[in-house]
């Protein structure tokens, strides 16, 4: 796959940067930044979606002179040489994300700079995106959670599936009325997050009443552990991964062989290591899904646009950024989603 984008011919005369910010459903406030790479009156966008917003202070003063004649892969060699974190992130997995908004941006570019889609240069057709909804669940005046909020969407969409995130707060109860609603398809248990507001503990008891409790839903990051491995007995085809995943090797080290992977393409940084992730899955039948990250501008399209051409039917974290906002609302659009008129990498 990236054979046939690697030699695409790239022209930048500069770039300017602008951030955004939005409010969100899972209770804090998300700061990125677009990158707008120019060129041949053509603009290419890409998004930094590092997590803290403190960090996105730090690309205003990096000083890279981008101007010049490339490749999409020279391109990428160039940036090898070029330091993006000036202070460095708070955390590693920055490096990541702002490498591949430059990255993506380059990418929009030199697709629009040849009047033509990624889609094209693939030869695949973009189909519609089935999505989920990736939401926390609300919590009463006690705050127990409860399954208000997802409710609330239902009655909008009865049609609409979900990935959420459980905690050890969710009683038996709860459990079960999430399972006779029967549209979680995905549950997050975030085990490799380390110091930030979604650290989740890794406790046999807690994983097994949510695998046992919700048997159709793929069972996210969960830490395999001595005291873990007997909750998974008969069920690591459920099994899938998010966080740990940055490149073929990251897939390798894995516990187990995986049946699905979430891939969420600014956790690879370069467009190379996304495309041939990608091959490498196709390969051996691993079942990729799309992830989002509450990501405010061109990388939302871009994520849509990828999951349309590699994994359309998968319960793709991919919905519109609407969906994202502080409370459910009306007349969004429905799963699944149709891919617009548009030249270049992102919808």
């Amino acid at each position: 796959m990236y054979e046939r984008v690697a030699d695409l011919r790239l022209h930048v005369d500069g770039y300017e940067l602008t951030d955004r910010e939005r409010g969100t459903s899972s209770g804090f406030t998300r700061r990125t930044t677009t990158i707008a790479l120019r060129g041949d009156g053509e603009t290419g966008r890409g998004e930094d979606v590092t997590y803290e917003p403190e960090d996105h202070d730090s690309f205003e003063a990096v000083e890279a002179d981008l101007a010049g004649e490339y490749t999409l892969e020279s391109f990428s060699t160039a940036l090898d040489s070029v330091d993006l974190w000036p202070d460095p992130p708070t955390r590693d997995a920055a490096h990541h994300y702002r490498r591949w908004a430059v990255e993506s941006a380059a990418l929009d570019l030199a697709l629009k700079q040849a009047d033509t889609t990624l889609g094209a240069v693939l030869e695949r057709e973009y189909d519609p995106v089935r999505f989920v909804v990736s939401t926390r669940l609300s919590e009463d005046d006690s705050g127990t959670p409860t399954t208000d909020r997802v409710e609330t969407w239902l009655d909008i969409d009865p049609a609409m599936e979900f990935k959420l995130d459980p905690t050890p707060a969710w009683s038996a109860e709860l459990i079960a009325d999430l399972a006779a609603l029967d549209a979680v398809c995905v549950v997050d248990l975030k085990a490799y997050y380390e110091g930030t507001d979604v650290d989740t503990p890794v406790d046999p008891e807690f994983y097994r009443h949510i695998v046992e409790g919700l048997p159709q839903a793929i069972i996210e990051d969960a830490a395999m552990t001595e005291g873990t491995r007997p909750v998974f007995e008969g069920q690591t085809e459920r099994l899938s991964w998010d966080y740990p995943i940055t490149g073929i090797a990251s897939i390798e080290a894995l516990p187990v062989e995986p049946t699905w992977l979430n891939c969420k393409p600014s956790r690879f940084g370069t467009v190379e290591s996304l495309l041939e992730t990608i091959a490498y899955c196709e390969q051996r039948d691993i079942r990729l899904y799309g992830g989002g990250q509450f990501e405010l501008g061109a990388g939302r399209g871009q994520i849509q646009a990828l999951a349309s051409l590699c994994y359309p039917d998968a319960p793709n974290d991919v919905a519109p950024g609407e969906y994202n906002a502080p409370e459910p609302q009306k007349g969004l659009p429905s799963s699944p989603l149709d891919a617009p008129e548009h030249r270049g990498f992102g919808w």
